[in-house]
């Protein structure tokens, strides 16, 4: 309605600004014509030897152009001389135009005009003068309803035009408003719906307005939100799963000790499984701490760093575990190259991989590590001779709890966190990680980085 009012506001401005315009072009036409036959006729008087009723009379009935609703001619004194409707000769005519046009020391050429329901009334005045004297004054006037009809029509006309755009912009709008407002209905509808939870729910609008970019955007965000809330609840799920086990043999190690007799040696092998899956536990919660951080720290600050170093300080670190499990470690780093990349999230994703290599491994087996470079990345590749990963569980293997076989990963203290956290830190220094198995003859993992080289960076 607002936008209904202003609009009215401003045709209404131009249907006035448009009637002023064309009474002053009507105005300034007439005022010329009328001062142009004053002029004419006060030159001609101004000519006589003398100047009396019968004379001017005689004169003006030869001038055929002077085509005026009423003329009249005056004396110096203002008194009539000559006047076609006949009411005021002998008296005196004080107009004020008249008065316009003589005073001053060489008289003025006076006008005025008045429209009014369609007539215009059109007055005039010019001086007679002979030789720099006033002599008197001829004056005229013209009811016009010819061009004031004209002038009558056309303020009509634009009147008319003016209701006529104003009626369809109110329908406009009201079309407008209310196609508007019943897309906006729905865009609440289906906020509500989200917020109730249903967040498989598509909001359909049609067209290519901003309504429908703003509709595709919040089909986006559900659809991101529909993602997020099945990984919630799917991470929820799987951690309560994960953890109800370890506390499951708590509670009955403990109730084991405490229902039973037994010996000092039993209650301390009891103790120590309850110890071991508390270690689990503690495991468990530091990875799901880590995932919960990588969830939400998205940038970090990085540092150039070579990879090699860190590789061989994970392999000294490890080595008591691989000789434990009887796996040859092998270092394969002369193609190491800077990358861009905090050095404890690279330990971390060493350590990790290289940890599972040797756990999933077989004995008498070997792990090897190597570094490579193409012309824009740095490749890290851990390769293992373990009995390798099933097609179908490849795409699976970076999923949160996920274990390709679940009985091995538990005896071995594994979590199905280990990979996540590995793709959540490459992803998060601008990496890719990928997997490639043979059942039978090993898995192998490659990292890959941008490699920062200084010296093109310079350039």
């Amino acid at each position: 309605m607002t936008y209904v009012v202003i609009t009215f506001i401003v045709l209404l401005f131009l249907n006035i600004y448009c009637s002023r315009v064309s009474q002053q072009l009507f105005n300034r036409s007439k005022e010329a014509s009328l001062i142009e036959k004053c002029d004419f006729a006060a030159d001609e008087i101004a000519g006589l030897e003398v100047i009396n009723t019968d004379t001017v009379a005689e004169l003006i009935d030869q001038m055929d152009s002077l085509k005026a609703t009423r003329l009249i001619v005056t004396d110096q004194s203002g008194l009539a001389i000559y006047d076609s409707s006949g009411t005021a000769e002998g008296t005196y005519a004080l107009l004020p135009e008249i008065l316009d046009a003589m005073s001053g020391e060489g008289g003025n050429d006076a006008f005025s005009w008045v429209y009014q329901e369609g007539t215009t009334h059109s007055r005039a005045a010019t001086p007679i003068v002979y030789y720099g004297t006033i002599i008197g004054c001829v004056y005229m006037t013209e009811y016009d309803t010819t061009h004031g009809a004209l002038l009558r029509s056309l303020e009509i006309t634009v009147l008319q035009i003016t209701f006529t755009l104003e009626t369809i912009l109110i329908l406009f709008s009201f079309v407008f408003s209310g196609s508007f407002s019943r897309r906006m209905r729905k865009i609440m509808t289906s906020m509500r719906t989200i917020q109730d939870g249903d967040y498989s729910h598509k909001l359909v609008l049609g067209g290519n307005d901003e309504l429908t970019i703003l509709g595709n955007e919040f089909n986006a965000l559900t659809e991101r939100l529909h993602t997020s809330e099945k990984k919630r609840r799917r991470f929820v799920s799987d951690a309560s799963h994960e953890l109800k086990t370890p506390l499951a043999s708590i509670k009955l190690l403990t109730d084991s000790i405490l229902q039973n007799d037994m010996d000092a040696e039993t209650v301390r092998e009891f103790v120590e499984d309850i110890g071991n899956e508390a270690e689990r536990l503690n495991r468990m919660t530091a990875k799901l701490l880590t995932l919960t951080k990588l969830d939400t720290v998205q940038e970090s600050e990085s540092e150039i760093i070579y990879m090699a170093p860190t590789v061989r300080r994970v392999s000294r670190m490890l080595s008591p575990v691989a000789q434990t499990a009887d796996i040859r470690l092998v270092l394969e780093l002369a193609e190491d190259c800077p990358v861009l990349i905090l050095e404890d999230d690279l330990y971390q994703i060493v350590f990790n991989l290289m940890e599972n290599g040797i756990k999933y491994n077989t004995p008498g087996g070997s792990l090897t590590v190597s570094l490579s470079r193409d012309e824009e990345n740095a490749s890290l590749t851990v390769r293992d001779t373990g009995v390798g990963i099933p097609s179908d569980a490849i795409d699976h293997i970076f999923e949160r709890f996920y274990r390709v076989d679940k009985a091995r990963s538990r005896a071995s203290g594994g979590s199905g966190l280990g990979l996540s956290i590995v793709r959540g830190i490459v992803e998060r220094n601008r990496g890719e990680i990928r997997a490639e198995s043979v059942p039978g003859s090993g898995t192998a993992f490659t990292v890959t980085f941008p490699a920062f080289d200084t010296e093109v960076d310079r350039e």
